[in-house]
């Protein structure tokens, strides 16, 4: 106890929760730009006289249960077939080859221009796959498609026109869920992404700072995209390095948050944690890469500021792992400084830290939900465990891309899932990998578990109320995570990963 009395804990406790603060701080920046420039909706400043060439690029590597689904979407585009180029870039190892070949001459049976690119040396995955295609490619605009995607058949009639305009380089849409209410996780999933893609991208383009592309459901101009240095395969987000290497030449982007493009989110614990490693591991990666080049740019300093927060915001999963090393100590060896000095510091870390992240969804699902919103307030205190509970898998993102650490590519499963098709998701080959992360976040939810109901009998309940989303998400993440370990006399799993050795 002696050693938890030092002040040195505390002093690290208060800096940690400064430094959360910090990021919240951010979010609440986010939601003020959001207000302030949501009603500038873009407009194209003139329209092309005849519909362009567009090139479709569909990356795929063993999608079986998607592909088709993908296909007969982009068929239903609402766009002159004869102004359609339509790429298939396979990378597949499993049956989804032969899927792909046959949808590709079902589509030139009808008039298609369409063509299976097959790939055997998967060098660089997807930025790999796009790379190559767009060696092949007709059209001066590609739009980009991931197999889990549906495009709404207008797509291209909403944004096509922006070009017009030669210093547009990319346009990107708004994902949308497929499948929001299929499960818990599901519905989480989309208010995490409805927070990331109404709130920040539409904040970003409009105020004038950098935004980046999403990796699908967007349009290149594919001179843009040489001028950038090309599709670049040293992180696991080549869509955010290109975008940021692609502003910094001078390139403009438009997010067009009205034009939604539908997909399905992840229906397991394990794959969306393999999705959410890749997307931290990647951002750090290019964090690494990107940010000098944004300081020695001559962009104003606030933009400078927003995009530093940005490439570094997954540092917070650093911090809210020493966190809950440091909850502990505190609670018991906290030095009394008084009430007035305790509700000074304490209340305004809580607010930026805590309420910072409620009022950033809450916006998000106003504006998307004008007239339902108020029914996701029970799932924000499950959305603040879940965060917590993903500390450990995207901390070690993070410790990852730091070191330099070469990690398993792992694709994340679909399923063909969506509000009319309840596919028995169970019984597919594709698992996500396993590791050992859920076995140490199971030991975090007893610990939390403990140090909650330790203060619940000490009669602190105002910290027993507030940590209790550490234990919730720690055993919300592990659970469902070890229970897809059991055996279940299906098929046995498949390897979906490979070794990103680029």
């Amino acid at each position: 106890m002696e050693l938890w009395s030092s002040p040195l804990w505390y002093a690290c406790y208060v800096l940690v929760l400064l430094g959360l603060s910090g990021y919240g701080m951010h979010r609440l920046a986010i939601v003020y730009l959001y207000l302030k420039h949501a009603r500038k909706q873009p407009q194209p400043t003139k329209r092309f006289e005849a519909p362009p060439l567009v090139t479709v690029q569909l990356p795929v590597f063993n999608e079986l249960h998607v592909v088709d689904r993908l296909l007969d979407s982009v068929a239903n585009l609402d766009y002159p077939q004869d102004q359609l180029q339509i790429q298939v870039l396979d990378d597949s190892t499993d049956e989804t080859t032969e899927i792909c070949r046959a949808g590709v001459e079902r589509l030139k049976a009808r008039g298609f221009d369409a063509e299976l690119i097959h790939r055997t040396d998967r060098t660089g995955f997807k930025a790999g796959a796009l790379e190559n295609g767009t060696r092949f490619a007709k059209g001066e605009y590609l739009f980009i498609l991931d197999a889990d995607f549906v495009p709404n058949p207008d797509v291209l009639r909403k944004t096509i026109d922006y070009f017009a305009d030669d210093r547009i380089g990319m346009i990107q849409t708004r994902w949308g869920h497929l499948n929001r209410t299929f499960n818990l996780l599901t519905r989480i999933q989309a208010m995490f992404l409805d927070g990331h893609l109404e709130l920040e991208q539409t904040a970003r383009n409009r105020s004038g700072r950098f935004f980046t592309f999403n990796g699908t459901a967007g349009i290149w101009r594919k001179s843009c995209i040489a001028d950038a240095g090309g599709w670049e395969h040293d992180t696991l987000t080549e869509d955010m390095d290109l975008s940021y290497r692609a502003q910094l030449k001078g390139w403009r982007f438009i997010f067009l948050n009205q034009v939604e493009t539908p997909a399905e989110l992840p229906v397991d614990m394990d794959g969306f944690k393999s999705q959410q490693h890749r997307w931290t591991k990647g951002s750090i990666q290019v964090c690494k890469k990107v940010l000098p080049a944004i300081w020695r740019s001559k962009v104003p300093f606030v933009v400078k500021m927003e995009a530093t927060a940005h490439l570094t915001s997954n540092f917070a999963y650093l911090m809210l792992i020493c966190l809950c090393f440091l909850i502990y100590p505190n609670q018991h060896a906290a030095p009394d400084f008084g009430p007035l000095t305790y509700y000074i510091v304490n209340v305004p870390i809580f607010f930026f830290a805590s309420v910072s992240v409620i009022l950033f969804y809450l916006t998000s699902q106003k504006a998307l939900r004008p007239d339902s919103w108020w029914k996701e307030i029970p799932y924000l205190p499950l959305l603040l465990a879940l965060g917590i509970g993903m500390s450990i898998n995207n901390a070690k993102a993070v410790l990852e891309a730091i070191f330099n650490h070469q990690s398993a590519f792992v694709r994340t499963p679909k399923y063909g899932i969506d509000q009319k098709r309840k596919t028995d998701w169970k019984k597919s080959s594709y698992k996500a990998m396993k590791t050992l992360t859920p076995v140490v976040e199971l030991l975090f939810g007893f610990f939390f578990l403990f140090v909650v109901v330790e203060a619940a009998i000490d009669g602190r309940w105002s910290s027993a109320i507030l940590l209790l989303p550490f234990p919730v998400g720690f055993f919300y993440t592990s659970v469902s995570s070890l229970a897809r370990l059991l055996p279940s006399g299906r098929q046995m799993d498949v390897q979906t990963a490979e070794v990103d050795e680029s």
